[in-house]
Order: C-alpha cells, then structure tokens, then sequence
C-alpha cells in the first residue's frame, strides 16, 4: 500500500514523479501528492483521489524543480483529504512515509511543547515537524535525519527533501520496502522498483534499518546504528515497458488471460519435460529430512497455502500446518528446531508474512518463500525461493500469482515427496503429466466466457452468496468468496461443504445462490450429497464441475460451469480461474471499480 518515488534529476521533477506514480497506482491509494524544490524553496501539489486529479492540479499550477518527491496515499491516520495528502513538511523539510509511525501521539505532544503547529491529522506530520524543529535548532539535514529515525517506533519507509539543498535526498526504512536508483547524472527513490523501471534498472535495496543519503551522483548507505554500509547495487529483471491492458478492459482480465502463458512459464522452470520431474532449485537444507511444514500467509496467498497443506499431507506426508500471518505472529507458536518454514507472498512485501519470517527464524527453521517479486525483502531474507513466474501484476485483486503459487507449490509437493519416500516415481510421474496438461485447459476454459457471463448476471443482484467445497478445494471456495466481496461488495462466504449442516444451512433460501466447487473424484458423492441438502431448502445451486459430476447434480444445479475432467490433484489450480473470472464479470455488471476496488491496497506493507 502506498508509494513512494524521489528524484534527483536533470529534467523538470513533477512530470517524472507523476508518471512514476503512475506505476504505482496498482498498490491502491486515496489521495496523491507532489513536492519539488524551486530555486531554495519547497513548493507542493496535493489532490484527494485518483492520479488524474492531481495531474489536474499540475495543468493548472505547474511545479517546478529537478528534485522532488512523490506519493500515493492510503489512508490509515486521518481521513483521505487533500490536506492529510502526502507530502507533509514545512517551509525547511516535506516528507513521504508508508507505514504507521506507532509513537505519533507521544512525539506530536513533545513536538507541540517546543512550539511546532500541526496542520494535519496523520502520523506522518511528526516526522516532518520533528525534522524541523531540528533544523531550527541549527542541524544539518544529515544530523537531523540521524537524530530523527531511531526515535520512529513502527513500520515505514520514509524519503526527505530540504528547502535549499536541491541537489539531497535522505531516505530511510524499517518493515516497509524501499529502493534506490542509479542513473547517469541523476539518482532516484522508490518504495517499488517498478516505479523505477523506466528511469534506470540499477537499483540498490536497503536493508530493513538503513538510511540513505542521496546525492546527484551517489548514495551513502547507513544501518540502523549509524555505521557506513555497502549495500549492493543489482540488474532489476523489470524493464521499462508500459505495464498496459492491451486489448482488455481492465487489468484483472487481462491478467486472468495470462494464466495459460504464466502456468507453463511457471511449469517450465520447475519440470524438466524429458523426464517428467520436478526439478528444484538448490536448497540449502536437506527436504528429506523435515519432520514438520508451517506455511504462513495473508489473503488469497493465505487459500493457497491451506491448498498445500491438504497435498502436503496427502501426496506427501509430511505434517503441514498453515496460519494466517497476522494471527501466526501473535500466537508465537513452539516449533521443533529443523522445521521447514513456507511463507507465501505475491509482492514479498507483506509486513504481517515478513513478521512470520522473522518468528520462524528466531525458531531456528529453514525459510523457503513462493514470491513473486525474486528482489523483494521476502526474498532476500529466505534461505531459499520458488518464483512464481507471473511478471507485474497490476489489479489489486491478485489472479494469475495466485494460479501460479499454487502451480509451484504443487511442484514443490511432488519434490517433496519424492525426497522423502512417500510418493513412488510412477506416481510422480503420473501427477506431474497432470500439471504438464493444465495450462492447455486454462486456455480452453477462458476461450468462453459465456456461461460465466451468465452466471454472473444471476449473481449480480444477490445480497449474500455461500461458496461450498471440500478437501483441497475447500479454499478454492474461500478464494471465489473472497474475490466476490473485494470486487463486487457482495456478502460471500466460502464453507467446507461437510460443515454447512453445523450452521450455516439456516442461511439457505431462494434468493441465496450456493455456488459449488464439485470436481469429480473421491470427495463429489460427499459433495453431491451437501448439495442435495441445499437445494431441499431451496437453495439454487451453481455448480463448477467436469461433465461427469454436472450430469450427476443437473437434477438440482440451476446454472453449471463445466470444466475440463482432470486428475483431482490439479483440480485447485483450474477451478481458481472461472471462481476468479465469475467475481470479474459480476464486478463489471454491478460498475464497481474491478482493478483498485474500494478501501484495498495491492501490498499490505503495514498491520
């Protein structure tokens, strides 16, 4: 969630920032804003809502000034206003900060006690105020900055300017991401290095604690003690290129359509075809050897971890458990030294998965991340990744990561059990040709969306909708409900078929639709016989299943998906896409905002 770009530059700064924000839009914000300096002077545009009103602004009142700073704003401290917009600052400093400064309310008094007016009602103003009131005490920006961040309790990244210093920058993080940019001649800041793609693919992470100070020509790196550090400077695989939406209406569908291309690049660097194995990348532990799997992770990340718990145990039995991040870290579980730690993440960002990491490692437990950002801080503090190979993803409702985590956790399955045993090589083979034919399938599912279509438009005007399913798609119908309500603001909620009997049974009449997620397998008599329960009490029932499990239900099912008739070990991965695709098209029949929907952020880098 927010983002952060700084420019130090040799061309006008507000037209850079602007676009590089632009980039950024897919984290989800509510307001954006621009700061340059202007001979000595800081001058700053600000606009409540989406870029395009603050690019307005610009038309109207140009800023001017090669350095600058910019952000988009998700709110968390105050409302998203134009005057809580970033930046913050005063005549001396303007600040951007993601995160949340956790000790504001302490700081604001002392600040206020010294005389310091505030204007806003955000946590970030501190940060200015205190920088400030340093300032006026006669510190240079460099030792104000350094007397500022270790008094910062909380997460965030945070990039300065100073009124009079046109040619500095000083930037600092701690539990939120944040990159610096090598050009010729000119240095750049992002929170994201995709915002810094098109101005040069040198890029240098600071690590969590750092602070920087950025010059025309050079960064100065600091930890966390004030110590001079080097901090490598890397080739992002990110290029320039418009991340744009083609021929699509929205991002979200255009990423969906990519599932086919993403499940075989994905595939591709995980099987060797010749031989039809899964071939890891080398790990610095022994698989063999784990005794016990904690998978960790927040929303959809979190459905396809609770997908390979359920292969885990079944295909190769090893005891898995997976918690949501967020209560993981608080719950401070006792974990048998050796274990196997699996955190799962699209942008390798999220603060409460980080904080998981960090709970594992302190448990002395191997790290293995799924990510889909190879240089994310996720990435750089694991043992060990499996990338998913899904490129940007730009609709804050994720689609084609999520198909792909599942893909790599399911080759990471098969690894698995073949390193310890459980899993015979016929039977390896056997589920590794099932994974070999699902993007053939992904393709033939979204050749027709018509009977989604329909769907769709029965759906479109419910209040509440119940998604049931069992075994390893049981979060799949987690997954479908989750996509409902973020895009379409529809009450959903996904179930274990075998538990809407314990209460939520009492929900079910006509004008509650109960979609089904029943491929054909050992679990459908089980499932068909749950739905058999619903439609009593007047349930209508919609059914994704193969055309063997749709004749059995066609005597209840009021609409029916069907799809392709696959091995039920890859049936997660598949079903995700049309549950995805139905919650898309009931977004757009209902004119919601389907790639930045209401009150999200694409990554969480907060609590």
């Amino acid at each position: 969630m927010c983002g952060i770009v700084g420019v130090i530059g040799t061309h006008q700064a507000a037209p850079v920032l602007l676009e590089a924000l632009r980039r950024l839009e897919y984290r989800g914000y509510d307001s954006a804003g621009i700061a340059t300096i202007d001979g000595t002077a800081i001058d700053r545009r600000r606009a409540e809502g989406k870029l395009a009103n603050l690019a307005s602004v610009l038309d109207r009142l140009p800023l001017a000034g090669l350095t600058g700073i910019g952000h988009t704003r998700w709110a968390t401290h105050g409302a998203p206003t134009e005057s809580n917009a970033h930046p913050h600052g005063t005549a001396r400093v303007a600040v951007v900060h993601n995160g949340i400064i956790e000790n504001h309310a302490e700081l604001k008094a002392e600040l206020q006690a010294h005389g310091q007016v505030f204007t806003t009602e955000t946590d970030t103003e501190t940060v200015a105020q205190l920088l400030d009131l340093l300032l006026a005490q006669g510190m240079s920006p460099r030792e104000a900055a350094a007397a500022t961040f270790p008094r910062l309790t909380g997460a965030y990244a945070i990039a300065v300017v100073f009124a009079g210093h046109p040619d500095l920058m000083i930037a600092a993080r701690h539990g939120a991401p944040l990159a610096v940019g090598f050009g010729d001649g000119e240095m750049f800041v992002g929170s994201d290095a995709l915002a810094l793609a098109p101005l040069t693919r040198r890029i240098a992470y600071l690590d969590d604690g750092d602070w920087v100070i950025v010059t025309r020509d050079a960064a100065q790196f600091f930890d966390a003690r004030g110590h001079e550090v080097k901090r490598e400077v890397r080739l992002t695989a990110l290029t320039g290129a418009a991340v744009g939406k083609g021929n699509f209406r929205h991002f979200m569908h255009k990423e969906l359509h990519e599932n086919p291309a993403v499940l075989g690049d994905t595939l591709h660097q995980m099987v060797n075809p010749a031989t039809a194995s899964v071939v890891l990348p080398a790990l610095p532990f022994d698989l063999a050897s784990i005794r016990r799997i904690t998978i960790s992770a927040c929303g959809s990340g979190f459905y396809a971890g609770q997908v390979a718990r359920a292969w885990l145990e079944t295909v190769a039995r090893i005891p898995t458990d997976a918690d949501v991040a967020s209560e993981f870290r608080y719950r401070t579980p006792p974990m048998d030294e050796g274990g196997l730690g699996l955190l799962i993440s699209q942008s390798g960002e999220t603060a409460d998965t980080m904080a998981a990491l960090q709970y594992m490692k302190s448990q002395k437990q191997h790290v293995l991340s799924v990510v889909n950002v190879p240089e994310s801080s996720m990435a750089r503090a694991s043992d060990a990744v499996l990338a998913t190979i899904a490129g940007p993803e730009i609709s804050v409702a994720s689609t084609k990561a999520f198909t792909a985590q599942l893909m790599v956790l399911a080759c990471f399955t098969l690894a698995a059990g073949r390193a310890r045993g459980s899993l015979s090589e016929y039977e390896a083979k056997r589920l590794t040709a099932a994974l070999l034919e699902v993007p053939g399938h992904a393709a033939a599912i979204l050749d027709d969306e018509g009977p989604v279509r329909r769907i769709a438009a029965r759906l479109a005007e419910a209040r509440d909708v119940l998604y049931l399913g069992r075994g390893s798609c049981f979060p799949i119908a987690m997954e479908g409900a989750l996509k409902l309500k973020e895009l379409s603001y529809i009450h959903a909620e996904g179930y274990a078929a075998g538990e809407m009997k314990h209460g939520p049974i009492a929900l079910i009449d006509r004008n509650v639709p109960v979609i089904a997620i029943a491929p054909s397998g050992p679990l459908f008599e089980k499932t068909a016989s749950n739905l058999q329960e619903a439609a009593a009490r007047g349930g209508q029932l919609i059914v994704f299943s193969d055309a063997e499990g749709a004749a059995k239900l066609s005597g209840i099912a009021v609409e029916t998906v069907i799809l392709p008739a696959v091995d039920p070990f890859v049936a997660p991965i598949l079903y995700a896409i049309p549950v995805q695709l139905l919650a898309y098209h009931v977004a757009v029949l209902k004119g919601t905002d389907v790639d930045q929907p209401r009150n999200l952020a694409k990554s969480v880098t907060v609590e």
